[in-house]
């Protein structure tokens, strides 16, 4: 039987908008600084996990009608694409580009195809994350 958390239910709306905008920053600052896919993805599942702690699993499911099986598998897409990107061009597995465009509000931008292969660890990280917490979570 579960409890009336109202308290925790409040302070987890705000908070998982707070953790959920860090992880996205910790993606984006990976490439120049300590970050990333890897550790934005770990962020993103703690988010979602302190979504589960909050509420049931089934209101979670309903709010998130996600297959982490399917987020697993186009990450895995994103990651293994990248690499083998390198090898259509004639280069070795994973080796990236980049090129600079000028965007309208943000000037001079570089564009990484590291940035997809972060993308795929993301999605990877979240999908096994969040299918190993739910799988533990569904068998009690």
């Amino acid at each position: 039987m579960k409890t009336n958390d109202i308290i925790l239910q409040t302070v987890t709306k705000f908070t998982l908008f707070v953790i959920i905008l860090f992880s996205i920053h910790l993606f984006f600052a990976g490439h120049y600084h300590p970050g990333g896919g890897f550790i934005g993805g770990l962020m993103t599942s703690g988010a979602i996990v302190l979504l589960l702690l909050a509420f049931d699993i089934k209101t979670v499911k309903a709010i998130l009608p996600v297959d982490y099986i399917k987020v697993i598998a186009v990450g895995l897409l994103f990651s293994v694409g990248t690499g083998v990107g390198g090898l259509i061009m004639g280069m070795p597995f994973l080796t990236h580009a980049f090129t600079y465009v000028d965007l309208p509000l943000l000037g001079k931008t570089s564009l990484h195809t590291a940035v997809l292969f972060d993308t795929g660890v993301f999605l990877v990280v979240i999908g096994v994350t969040m299918t190993i917490i739910q799988t533990i979570g569904e068998s009690e």
